[in-house]
């Protein structure tokens, strides 16, 4: 196992939560916020204290089975995760259907078929920004267009930036791959689901979120108008997790 966890809290439900890729140690930490219980963050290869992930590591059946082994470690009932997070949880449900009892997804970026060509085309230039060799401002202008106008982001750019540096690998490869082969694999998945999207996040579709919702036999859809829900609906997002997951 590669992933690395911390946990908050004591006592019962154990959730587990599993951040996107290039998220910062405070992004991780924000679906975990106001859930009572244990929580325990997963930090994934590449990211904060974690070691960087060997060589092919990045692909859905990789993240699932770090992040399964966490959960049994610590005996998860139920999960959040978030985008690469969210995409490793629908794995999980997949072949592991009676494993968790809740799941919330927030900001799925793909199911069971190619990515929409936006969100492509929006992976393949944080791709070229990272790689660009001129000291990290393509990948600040790129990063700086997430940002909806009139939110305050504080260092948040400058830690985005670093995050992202060591993931050239995962930003290569994952964009070409599907959390599940067949979305039909989900409809024996016992667990009660909640799915968060977003209208206007061109790398997490809100046709993502519809079809992840729709694979499952007990889902509810909540769809944000936003660009970047974490950013501008952080409470919002924080009722919806503590009244599903309570």
């Amino acid at each position: 196992m590669h992933a690395r966890r911390r946990v908050l809290g004591s006592g019962t439900p154990v959730t587990l939560v599993v951040h996107g890729l290039g998220a910062t140690e405070g992004e991780a930490r924000i679906p975990a916020s106001g859930l009572r219980g244990t929580r325990v963050v997963v930090t994934l290869p590449g990211h904060g204290s974690a070691p960087d992930a060997p060589v092919g590591y990045w692909n859905y059946g990789s993240v699932a089975a770090d992040v399964l082994a966490v959960a049994d470690e610590v005996g998860a009932t139920q999960a959040v995760g978030v985008s690469l997070g969210a995409g490793a949880l629908t794995r999980i449900a997949a072949e592991r259907p009676d494993r968790f009892e809740r799941l919330a997804l927030l900001l799925p970026a793909a199911l069971d078929r190619p990515r929409e060509p936006a969100a492509a085309w929006a992976y393949e230039r944080l791709a070229a920004a990272v790689a660009a060799d001129d000291g990290g401002a393509s990948l600040h202008e790129v990063l700086a267009a997430e940002i909806p106008p009139g939110v305050e982001v504080g260092d948040h750019l400058d830690q985005r930036a670093r995050a992202l540096s060591r993931l050239s690998e995962a930003l290569r490869d994952l964009p070409e791959q599907v959390p599940v082969a067949d979305a039909g694999a989900l409809s024996d998945a016992a667990a009660e689901v909640l799915v968060i999207g977003a209208t206007d996040d061109p790398m997490h579709p809100a046709s993502a979120a519809k079809a992840t919702a729709a694979a499952f036999r007990s889902a509810r859809l909540e769809l944000l108008e936003s660009q970047a829900p974490m950013l501008t609906h952080r409470r919002q997002l924080r009722d919806l997790l503590t009244n599903f997951l309570r």
